[in-house]
């Protein structure tokens, strides 16, 4: 966007999907209303003014790029506008249209049009006369410029309210989805890699509110792979303004699936524990719903048969938003929420430390039950949910600083 020298006075926020919710659109708004005000807590100037149809953000003197940076990871925007208040005075409406054409018009041959907006009907001119009055204001102005109906390069956007003219000239798309915390709360069972925080992000975006479990095995994981999946939460964290991170030691499970159970189950059973310590620390925090990064045929772990096996601890609802994806377009979608570069960075985490060469693709069920059965589960889950540390992880929040020069060298 092009610099102007004049400030924009709001930003219209509107809401998309949201207009589909009937009935439970008041509590989608109020939800959206209070995410917005959480993220923009850093700029005390702001009016928020939530409506049916559309937010007014008021700026009140506040640079509207920097608002804008921030309004694009919030979910259930659908698109915004940052506009210009004006009095109800034609030669200041014409004025302004003039300086604010000039500022964003993309070349001088570019094609525009004029798209009036008329809620205050005691107004002297109506919208076809608006659009008329500024549209030839604009081609004397600009005699290059060209006039288009249909999918025009620049549309100039009126709105004449009770309280003044409304002008703007961009329409900026929005995150989309739901407000998060619309769609209740949930667990995301975090890894190292690429898919879980693409799972992560997906599910935030259909309002869900997500909490980070992530298992560490010290010593043999290392101190860099939990701040890799720490810094991994703070780079989905700007679409939900923070996000609560939990620590599961899982040293002593890892160690006794190792020595009891046969080389082709360990990953089974592995995995058996992290998805019931996982339930029952949604429990304790009153989510609803599992979320994990599986995409179907991916790895050993991950074809229909080991899921069954592993997903036969928990009646909840285990919900895989990537399950379906190539790992390109996994991969695409890391690369465009910024967890791309971190998640490749090569330090072992739970699912990658005591991985067999032969892990069974199609494990039998009893089988998998009779091998866990055989350990003392419940005591070390007791001792595991006992040892858990939460860390609530803010935007910008950084954890591996310390490691910055050794870990630039890994990528």
């Amino acid at each position: 966007m092009k610099e102007i020298f004049m400030e924009y006075t709001e930003i219209m926020v509107r809401y998309g999907e949201l207009s589909t919710k009937g009935k439970n659109r008041r509590n989608f708004i109020s939800r959206l209303t209070g995410n917005v005000t959480k993220a923009l807590k850093n700029f005390p100037d702001l009016s928020i003014h939530p409506k049916r149809d559309r937010m007014h953000i008021q700026l009140n003197g506040t640079p509207a790029k920097p608002v804008m940076a921030i309004l694009d990871r919030i979910f259930g925007i659908q698109n915004y506008s940052p506009a210009i208040k004006l009095p109800k005075d034609m030669a200041v409406v014409h004025a302004t249209a003039i300086d604010l054409v000039r500022a964003t018009l993309p070349s001088p041959t570019a094609s525009f049009k004029v798209n009036t907006r008329r809620s205050d009907h005691t107004f002297a001119l109506d919208t076809n006369q608006m659009n008329l009055d500024l549209g030839d204001l604009i081609t004397d102005t600009f005699p290059n410029i060209k006039v288009q109906m249909k999918h025009p390069d620049l549309t100039l956007r009126v709105e004449v309210r009770r309280d003044g003219i409304y002008l703007s000239t961009e329409t900026i798309k929005g995150a989309g989805g739901l407000p998060v915390g619309s769609a209740g709360k949930a667990v995301l069972m975090l890894s190292g890699g690429i898919d879980s925080p693409v799972a992560g992000y997906l599910a935030m975006k259909r309002g869900v509110d997500i909490e980070m479990v992530h298992f560490f095995s010290p010593p043999y994981t290392s101190v860099d792979a939990l701040n890799k999946a720490k810094e991994l939460t703070a780079k989905l964290a700007p679409y939900a303004g923070a996000i609560n991170f939990i620590e599961v030691p899982f040293t002593e499970i890892q160690e006794e699936v190792k020595a009891h159970v046969p080389e082709g189950y360990l990953m089974t059973v592995q995995r058996r524990f992290m998805l019931e310590l996982a339930d029952r620390i949604r429990a304790q925090r009153g989510g609803l719903a599992i979320f994990n990064g599986e995409s179907v045929g991916q790895v050993a772990s991950q074809t229909l048969e080991s899921m069954l096996a592993i997903e036969d601890v928990t009646n909840t609802p285990v919900l895989r938003p990537v399950v379906t994806m190539d790992k390109t377009e996994i991969i695409a979608l890391a690369e465009k929420i910024d967890t791309f570069n971190l998640s490749i960075m090569p330090f072992e985490d739970c699912c990658t430390i005591f991985a067999p060469p032969r892990p069974k693709t199609k494990p039998n069920l009893e089988r998998a039950r009779q091998y866990e059965a055989a350990l003392d589960g419940e005591a070390m889950m007791a001792r595991a949910l006992a040892g858990i540390k939460l860390t609530t992880i803010h935007p910008q929040d950084e954890f591996m600083d310390a490691h910055k020069a050794e870990t630039a060298a890994l990528l």
